[in-house]
């Protein structure tokens, strides 16, 4: 325990393959809450932001309650086409039951397309507000290697530290 009280570190890995033909007709790419029309979206049971999943994931292991797929199960219809920001909301809502607070979360966004840089700020707004704690995103290029690098999906790594609410 740090002289500043009670912390605990959760990290997340989270990976969905990119949604190819028809199926994904009137369906946009999602990352961080924000929507790239011009992409393919992802394939996933909710809308398939891999951001807002890691993040939630890593606040989730932190706070020792699990994994993303034990409260939004893909078999359960409630979450089909789910706002990940809406399931990263309740997880911080969740954390916070348990008298943890986000003190901030770092993402690393795997992908070789879309260009993050121009909408990094927005992603990690909106991630911030939904988390309840800031948010900083990153991103990387595969350089053309595996999966990732043939454009066949999108990864992200996000780690969380989360500080005991004062007063709990």
């Amino acid at each position: 325990m740090s002289a500043g009280g009670e912390q605990r570190v959760g990290i997340a890995f989270d990976v969905h393959p990119v949604e190819a033909g028809a199926g994904a007709a009137g369906r946009c790419l999602v990352l961080g809450g924000v929507s790239f029309p011009a992409e393919a979206p992802l394939v996933g049971h909710s809308d398939a932001d891999v951001l807002a999943h890691a993040v939630a994931e890593a606040m989730l292991g932190a706070a020792g309650l699990g994994d993303l797929g034990s409260h939004f199960p893909d078999d359960d219809e409630r979450w089909r086409g789910a706002d990940s920001l809406d399931l990263l909301a309740e997880c911080a809502r969740l954390v916070g039951g348990l008298g943890w607070s986000l003190n901030n979360a770092d993402c690393s966004l795997i992908a070789e397309a879309p260009r993050v840089a121009p909408r990094r700020e927005e992603m990690a707004a909106g991630l911030s507000r939904a988390a309840g704690g800031p948010v900083h995103v990153k991103a990387t290029r595969p350089e053309g290697l595996g999966s990732l690098g043939r454009r066949e999906g999108i990864a992200c790594i996000a780690v969380a530290l989360l500080v005991r609410t004062p007063g709990r």
